[in-house]
């Protein structure tokens, strides 16, 4: 199937866990899912693929079935990418949470009644049925800044009756940092993933959401030499929002807050919060809008040594992995795959997770030193491209060399080619 030689060379780097018929499947799929118009069914596809090319539509239905491949094996290959080219030396980041992937029908294997976080609201919970994904996504600096970027490595489906988030959550983290046993990780996920600091993950600091009435303690007292247990906690503490209204010595320093640097107060203390890390200290920091727009945030992490600027700024990055879900249903229809039984419906979700880090990939190792996007009037302020952009490109230069590969010079003009070309790309 035509692709860009870049595009090839990242599926092949990827490919080291299929068989060779398998691989060929995948380059396929893989770059047609990049190119189809429209939802992402299977057999959308499948029509996507060139039929000198095509294999039977069943050949790719069994492969995303049940076909001898891993969404492990493809994330460790990434990852080992990613690192190598866009992660500094030292610690690091990852980014954690999970996603609803909406999907209809009773008879769907791991589906169920879920929280809607896109619809609910503090006081009123929707839910929808359809499969709990749970992602582990690593944190990137794009060459020209502004937010980060999540590019999802591991994917696993949360299933009712199954081992709870937190279990998948620590063992996603577990296997990643086997993988890399050189380096350092943080860990940066939202307030139900607070009890992961109590987790002796390896070589792994957490920053995370405390809760508002989270029960804290100051440390046990030293021993007294009597018979007894020893006490494990010390003094109970006021609540978080109540320690705040007692700070009269704030600190205020800039924090790096998704692209945007934004002066902030911060006040942080060590405390014991006891009953989600009841063996040590864990760092509570509290940020605070100068100007009362926001409202105070609560932060906790198990980094004793680290910076409330670094904290506050470590939590806003945590943004990106919402984004990524955006893009990833989106612009690549992690949605719409339709697949029923066994691993299937996870099995079909998951791919779209991993080409939304692969398309990222490959528009920083190809548009690093001139990233562009079409100006738009109606957004004069735009300063760095967005997922879309980079689809398009990545579409741009697929049909460039479908059409121009395959269409003599004199019968097809290169400037209506380029025009056709840049109005398929924004619009598909």
């Amino acid at each position: 199937m035509p692709a860009p030689p870049t595009w090839l060379r990242i599926l092949s780097a990827c490919a080291g866990g299929f068989t060779a018929p398998g691989a060929r499947l995948f380059q396929q799929l893989a770059t047609a899912w990049v190119l189809c118009p429209g939802r992402h069914t299977l057999t959308r596809l499948w029509s996507v693929i060139p039929a000198p090319v095509r294999h039977r539509y069943g050949a790719y239905a069994r492969w995303l079935r049940a076909g001898r491949w891993s969404m492990d094996t493809l994330g460790r290959q990434l990852l080992g990418l990613l690192v190598a080219h866009w992660v500094p030396p030292g610690r690091v980041t990852l980014v954690r949470d999970d996603t609803l992937m909406k999907k209809s029908g009773r008879r769907i294997e791991g589906a169920g009644m879920y929280r809607d976080a896109v619809h609910s609201t503090r006081a009123h919970v929707v839910t929808a049925r359809g499969l709990n994904i749970v992602v582990l996504a690593l944190r990137v600096v794009a060459p020209w800044g502004g937010e980060p970027l999540a590019l999802p490595i591991l994917v696993r489906l949360h299933r009712k009756g199954g081992p709870p988030l937190i279990e998948l959550a620590a063992a996603m983290v577990e296997q990643v940092t086997a993988w890399l046993p050189a380096r350092d990780f943080c860990l940066v996920a939202d307030g139900a993933y607070a009890p992961l600091i109590g987790r002796a993950l390896p070589r792994t600091i957490v920053v995370s959401r405390m809760q508002r009435n989270a029960a804290l303690f100051e440390p046990p007292p030293p021993r007294t030499g009597r018979r007894g247990r020893p006490r494990r906690k010390g003094a109970r503490l006021p609540t978080p929002p109540q320690l705040a209204a007692a700070v009269s010595a704030w600190t205020r320093a800039p924090v790096a807050c998704r692209g945007h640097i934004l002066e902030r107060d911060s006040w942080a203390r060590p405390v014991l919060w006891y009953g989600v890390c009841p063996d040590r200290l864990v760092l509570c920091v509290i940020v605070r809008d100068p100007d009362g727009h926001e409202p105070d945030d609560f932060f906790v992490t198990t980094d004793g040594t680290a910076t409330p600027a670094r904290v506050a700024a470590a939590y806003a990055d945590r943004w990106a992995v919402e984004d990524c879900f955006r893009n990833s249903k989106q612009f690549l229809g992690a949605e719409a795959p339709q697949a029923w039984v066994g691993d299937g419906p996870a099995r079909a979700v998951a791919p779209a997770c991993w080409l939304s880090s692969a398309v990222w990939h490959w528009f920083l190792v190809t548009e690093r030193a001139h990233a562009s996007w079409p100006a738009r009037p109606w957004y004069p302020r735009k300063r760095t491209p967005s997922f879309a952009d980079a689809v398009a490109a990545l579409r741009r230069e697929t049909w460039t060399l479908t059409i121009f590969g395959a269409s003599p010079a004199a019968e097809l003009r290169r400037e209506n080619a380029t025009t056709l070309l840049d109005v398929l790309a924004e619009a598909a």
